[in-house]
C-alpha cells in the first residue's frame, strides 16, 4: 500500500472519530437538557375527546396528546362503558409537554376556551358526568395555578354565568381505543360534521367571543 493511500485511511478514520465524538457529545448534551427539564403531563376533560386534541397537537413544546378516560372507578373501561355513563369516568385528553418551551399557564388558557365552564355534567350537546369539564392536576404546582387561572378568569369573564369546572386530582389514564386517537385528522369530515352539529363552535364563540379556540 502506497504511502499516500495509508495517509487517505488516516484522514478518515481520524473524521469518523471526530464525527462520532461530536455525535456522542450532542446526544450527551440532549439527555442533559432532559435531565434538567424532564417532560411533564397535563390532563384536561372538556367534553368530546376528539375536540380537546386538536387545541393542544398545535401548540410548540407539545410532545403528544392522547385521548383516553380517568377520574373513574372501573379498571381499564372500554368506550362502550364510559359513554354508557355508569363508570365515573370523564372523556378526557392527556398532554406530554417539555415545560422549558411550554407553561402549565398556556396550556390552561387553551383548556378554558375550548370548554364551556358554566355547566356541570355536560358539554354542548352530550350530555352526562362523562362529558364533564374538569382540570386534573398532577402536582401541587399545577393544582395552585388551576386554582388561580379559574378565580382570575371568574373575574374577566366575558359571560355573566359562574364558572364551575372542577379542579381535582389526576388519577389513573385509560387511553381510549386507537380509532379515537387523533379523529379529527382520521376522519377529517365526520369530525367536523359532529362538530358543528353539537353546535361546539358556535356556543364557544358565544361565550369567548374572538378569543373562542378551534
Amino acid at each position: 500500500m502506497s504511502k499516500r493511500n495509508v495517509s487517505l485511511i488516516t484522514m478518515v478514520l481520524s473524521l469518523i472519530a471526530a464525527a462520532t465524538v461530536i455525535a456522542g457529545n450532542d446526544a450527551m448534551k440532549k439527555t442533559a437538557e432532559t435531565a434538567v427539564h424532564p417532560l411533564e403531563k397535563a390532563t384536561f376533560a372538556g367534553g368530546c375527546f376528539w375536540c380537546m386534541e386538536a387545541p393542544f397537537d398545535k401548540l410548540p413544546g407539545v410532545v403528544s396528546v392522547t385521548s383516553g378516560y380517568t377520574g373513574g372507578k372501573v379498571i381499564n373501561p372500554t368506550y362502550k362503558q364510559v359513554s354508557a355513563g355508569g363508570t365515573g369516568h370523564a372523556e378526557a385528553v392527556q398532554i406530554v409537554y417539555d415545560p422549558s418551551r411550554l407553561g402549565y399557564a398556556k396550556l390552561l388558557d387553551v383548556f378554558w376556551h375550548n370548554t364551556d365552564p358554566t355547566v356541570i355534567d355536560r358539554q354542548f350537546c352530550d350530555v352526562g358526568s362523562q362529558y364533564r369539564p374538569a382540570i386534573f392536576f398532577h402536582s401541587e404546582e399545577q393544582r395552585l395555578l388551576a386554582l388561580k387561572s379559574k378565580e382570575a378568569l371568574g373575574k374577566t369573564k366575558p359571560f355573566k354565568e359562574p364558572i364551575v369546572t372542577e379542579v381535582t386530582k389526576a388519577g389513573e389514564f385509560t387511553p381510549a381505543e386507537e380509532y379515537h386517537q387523533h379523529y379529527y385528522k382520521k376522519n377529517p369530515i365526520r369530525y367536523q360534521y359532529y362538530r358543528n352539529g353539537c353546535g361546539r363552535d358556535q356556543r364557544l364563540k358565544e361565550l369567548w367571543g374572538d378569543a373562542a379556540g378551534h
